[in-house]
């Protein structure tokens, strides 16, 4: 009876994984957000939006939409509670991995600052939350 549990235990926790991946992989959508919303704009936002404009958008594209180089953020896979703000700090000091997109590997941006990539992550939540990522 005890085996008749743990197998059905570990049936269920591998279909969960099975549904979460399928979930998450609907939920990534497009690689390309079409005609994103810019939030209203404020100083701080300006200021993250040109940091992002120059040491991202040739790969993420102008308002985060995403390029044939480079993933949208307008997705939820980068919603802060599955790539928190610490994932956004770390893939341009050290790049990353690729483990979503086709992609490939993200390479490390040279000459961006620690206050850069603070502003870019303002930015990218606010262009997240206007197109309703949270």
């Amino acid at each position: 009876m005890k085996r008749l549990f743990c197998g059905l235990g570990v049936a269920a926790v591998l279909v969960l994984g099975i549904a979460l991946g399928s979930e998450m992989s609907a939920a990534a959508g497009k690689a390309i957000y079409d005609n994103p919303v810019e939030p209203k704009m404020t100083p701080d936002l300006n200021v993250g939006r040109l940091n992002y404009d120059r040491f991202c958008a040739a790969c993420h594209g102008r308002t985060a939409r995403g390029t044939d180089k480079g993933p949208t953020f307008i997705s939820r896979i980068y919603h802060p509670g599955h790539h928190g703000d610490q994932a956004f700090f770390i893939a341009p000091k050290n790049g990353a991995r690729a483990h979503h997109w086709p992609f490939g590997d993200m390479p490390k941006v040279e000459g961006v600052s620690k206050p850069m990539i603070i502003n870019i992550i303002k930015y990218v939540r606010a262009m997240q939350k206007a197109n309703g990522i949270f």
